[in-house]
């Protein structure tokens, strides 16, 4: 395998997301300028060399077709994928058989596989990710597991690494994915100088959410809503499920029902996870500390604001602060 310049492949073809296909190039293209190192070679392959219509409208020449990028040495493919909207604005990921085989003939020729966004579908579809862990757009991840049980979907992290397969979340998340492949190849030194040139002053980690909890899903039932606004209102006081099943008229077994119904988790998980929410805001906009953000986020103590960090995010709060504190 060519290892002067990487060659990253990756597939296009009409309405891919257009972010999808033009944000890893540009990450790729920095890691030159802060090494020694020759870098890497992105080409864009389609079935013939016609321009091809993104999602957003805007058309793109491919460099080399699928049989003449499936004659190089790959190093890194990347699999960007495409999405339609129903009348009722549900989002459904989209996967052309014919793309399938020729992702899957592809991947066999590359030392590494991933995909951005609902890319993963494609490489499901492939059967490229059965019995592994993997992630896509939080949009399409019921989709996607209901289509494939065989994978573990978890629509939670960044980005997810199962060997020398990675699936990425959606949309931004493909700066993210590429400068995880930069520091797999040229140390995390290089990819944290790539973020800075990016002015993304965050390299965020692959336990990190794709989304914040309060922009979760509306819930169905108003019942559920007026529970949830009404944790917000006092995460810093007492919430056990006890004292949320008397507010809410029911008992304790037909509240955690409901929340296991509406918001697929326990009524502890949700609590915790908007704690948790609150506290990664404190920790990125204000100087407090430890002790000060575990109080008014209802942890009580450090240790355990530390055991919910470490459970959800995969990092202490100290470390999420120094990575994700804002600049004043």
């Amino acid at each position: 395998m060519d290892t002067v310049r990487r060659l990253v492949v990756i597939v296009l073809f009409d309405g891919v997301d257009l972010l999808d296909v033009t944000g890893p190039p540009e990450v790729f293209s920095l890691a030159r300028r802060e090494t020694d190192d020759a870098g890497y070679e992105v080409v864009l392959a389609a079935e013939t060399l016609e321009p091809v219509t993104t999602g957003a409208g805007v058309r793109i020449l491919p460099d080399l077709t699928f049989d003449e990028a499936a004659g190089r040495s790959i190093d890194t493919l990347i699999v960007p994928g495409s999405v339609e909207v129903d009348s009722e604005r549900r989002v459904h990921a989209l996967v052309d058989p014919e793309l399938v085989e020729r992702v899957k003939t592809l991947a066999a020729r590359t030392r590494r596989t991933t995909s951005v966004c609902v890319g993963a579908h494609l490489l499901a579809a492939a059967g490229l990710l059965d019995g592994k862990r993997a992630t896509t757009h939080w949009s399409t991840a019921r989709q996607l597991a209901d289509e494939h049980p065989e994978i573990e979907v978890d629509a939670d992290p960044i980005f997810i690494r199962e060997g020398d397969v990675w699936t990425g979340a959606g949309i931004s998340a493909c700066l993210d994915l590429s400068l995880a492949l930069i520091a797999d190849d040229l140390g995390e030194a290089v990819a944290l100088r790539v973020a800075r040139q990016l002015v993304m002053y965050l390299k965020r980690q692959s336990g990190q959410s794709q989304f914040s909890v309060p922009l979760e899903q509306i819930s169905a039932t108003r019942r559920i809503e007026d529970l949830r606004h009404h944790i917000l209102r006092n995460i810093g006081g007492r919430l056990t499920v006890v004292d949320l099943a008397e507010y809410a008229h029911v008992s304790d077994r037909h509240l955690t029902r409901i929340f296991k119904t509406e918001l697929g988790m326990t009524p502890h998980a949700y609590i915790e996870s908007v704690r948790v929410e609150k506290a990664r805001n404190e920790l990125e906009s204000s100087d407090a500390t430890l002790e000060r953000i575990a109080s008014v986020c209802g942890f009580g103590t450090v240790d355990t604001l530390v055991r919910a960090f470490r459970r959800r995010l995969n990092a202490t709060p100290t470390e999420y602060r120094s990575r994700f504190r804002a600049s004043r």
